[in-house]
């Protein structure tokens, strides 16, 4: 018999928003850590919390998720968070280019929170980069790197063998580390 974690998943990807809602609930100490992660500790970005609940609110939006297992969920999820950061990078650089029409002086965190923001969209750009050619690379990182799952709980997300996990984490670290080089 399928345990209460599967029957949530089901519920959920069929839309059902209780389910969704306990299931978050269920999951939300292992979706902030997720979180701290995605978020890589910056303190200029959105915060833990307020990416956990963005992410949340983007699965609310879409209606109803497709997903397979705690794994796949936690796949999603690291996708759903890496895009709001990189939309509130974005929203940031404009901001700080003038979108605001407000002008001052730049202080030394602007700077920073600037860089921090042009390296999130270089790095998401070389792994839609690295998309375009090689998907299944790109989604071998994000559930390593970005969810933070084991190369065993990768290859369940993605139904691959482990080996494969191996190699292609190996090939897209190694390409994505020229990517960001040059």
């Amino acid at each position: 018999m399928p345990g209460e974690l599967t029957l949530l998943l089901r519920a959920a990807s069929d839309g059902d928003e209780p389910a969704l809602n306990r299931l978050v609930a269920l999951l939300y100490v292992d979706l902030r850590r997720l979180a701290r992660r995605v978020h890589g500790g910056h303190g200029q970005t959105l915060d833990t919390t307020s990416l956990v609940h963005e992410c949340y609110l983007r699965f609310l939006d879409r209606g109803s998720i497709q997903v397979n297992d705690r794994s796949h969920f936690f796949a999603l999820a690291a996708r759903v968070m890496r895009q709001l950061l990189c939309d509130y990078a974005r929203e940031r650089l404009a901001d700080k280019r003038g979108g605001g029409a407000t002008h001052f002086d730049l202080r030394d965190d602007d700077a920073v929170e600037r860089r921090e923001a042009s390296e999130w969209l270089a790095v998401n750009q070389a792994l839609e980069s690295l998309a375009e050619n090689r998907p299944r690379q790109a989604q071998v990182v994000e559930c390593r790197y970005f969810a933070g799952l084991t190369e065993q709980e990768t290859a369940e997300a993605l139904s691959l063998s482990l080996r494969s996990v191996q190699r292609d984490w190996q090939a897209a670290r190694s390409w994505l580390a020229d990517r960001l080089q040059s």
